[in-house]
Order: structure tokens, then C-alpha cells, then sequence
């Protein structure tokens, strides 16, 4: 993975994991259904994203300012880092 350099989050990422469950976290809780996961690379929740009705990911951001997230769909190697808006290959 190269290392973005207007990006100050991605040193603090010991590694890229995934979760074990591909399954939005706050959605089970309510029953709802979701569109594509995301996984936060601080607190490792993994939570629907920005075209799933919740977008619970967003909300996790917004209410705890975890900078990076992954997407937890499998064969996608991406990244996010929402405070530098910038969106990271790391394939």
C-alpha cells in the first residue's frame, strides 16, 4: 500500500482487517437492511455506508471522529479517511 501523503491517520492503522461477520452492526439491532459495509480502522465496527438508508458509518464518524474506514466488502481493497476526504487504494 503506498502511503498518502496528505493523509496523517494511515500511520496510525497497524493493519488492514476485516470483520468476521459481514453484517451492519445498528442495523441488526433495528432490523433493518443495508447496501454495502464499512469497517472503522479505529474502533473496528463495521456499519452500513453512505447508500444504505442509515448510513450508519457516516453517523459513527460524525459522532466519534474515527478518521479511516474499509470497505467490508469482500474484493474491494479501498479505503477512506473522512477528515482529508480522500479516498485511498491499497491494493
Amino acid at each position: 500500500m503506498d502511503q498518502p501523503t496528505n493523509c496523517e491517520h494511515i500511520d496510525n492503522i497497524k493493519e488492514l482487517t476485516l470483520p468476521k461477520d459481514y453484517v451492519c452492526e445498528e442495523c441488526i439491532k433495528t432490523g433493518d437492511e443495508w447496501v454495502h459495509l464499512r469497517t472503522c480502522q479505529t474502533c473496528g465496527a463495521t456499519l452500513c455506508c453512505d447508500a444504505s438508508p442509515n448510513m450508519h458509518m457516516t453517523k459513527h464518524n460524525h459522532k466519534t471522529h474515527h478518521p479511516v474506514i474499509i470497505s467490508a466488502e469482500p474484493g474491494e481493497q479501498w479505503m477512506y479517511c473522512y477528515p482529508h476526504d480522500l479516498f485511498i487504494d491499497y491494493e
